[in-house]
């Protein structure tokens, strides 16, 4: 597996041949079959990945906290909600709060989260590829592949398993 220094650089050199990948998914692919072979590579990989050594998502991604999160993380940080919403979120275009700093202030020098028992639902499902839908949401999984040196690694697994070079898709 690709360490987190090069990750970008690869992703970003296979960043064609990842929309090819998509769009021949989109042809080709059973979206259930799809989602179970996502999840079941997300599964295996995860298994044996520590992902405090590469927290790469806690430096790279924008992390959106949803208004129901708001209070316990600013309770778990000693903060009331009216602090914490003034010190440390912004709001976005329609109305959806983002942490403002980048990369996460709540990522400590060992790379451990400060409120991993409150962090938001976004954090906690990234990088989103046990999730349902992953053919409608190629697009994200290509950008997670130039952060997460597991979802890089899925898609590299999958384009194996559907014999892309070849472009026929497995029997």
């Amino acid at each position: 597996m690709l360490t987190v220094k090069e990750v970008e650089a690869k992703a970003r050199m296979l960043e064609d041949q990842n929309y090819e990948f998509r769009a021949f998914l989109k042809r080709n692919a059973d979206a259930d079959e799809l989602d179970e072979q996502f999840k079941q590579l997300h599964n295996e990989l995860f298994a044996n990945y520590d992902c405090c050594k590469c927290c790469n998502c806690c430096c790279a991604c924008h992390i959106v906290v949803e208004d129901s999160e708001i209070a316990a993380i600013a309770e778990s940080v000693g903060q009331s909600t009216e602090s914490f919403i003034i010190e440390h979120l912004t709001k976005g275009e329609e109305g959806e709060y983002h942490l403002k700093s980048s990369p996460c202030e709540f990522l400590d020098e060992s790379g451990r989260c400060k409120i991993q028992h409150f962090k938001p639902n976004v954090c906690k499902k990234y990088p989103h590829t046990d999730q349902p839908r992953r053919l409608s949401s190629m697009y994200s999984i290509i950008e997670s592949a130039k952060v997460c040196p597991v979802v890089f690694e899925i898609l590299e697994r999958l384009k194996k398993l559907y014999r892309f070079g070849n472009k026929r898709k497995r029997n």
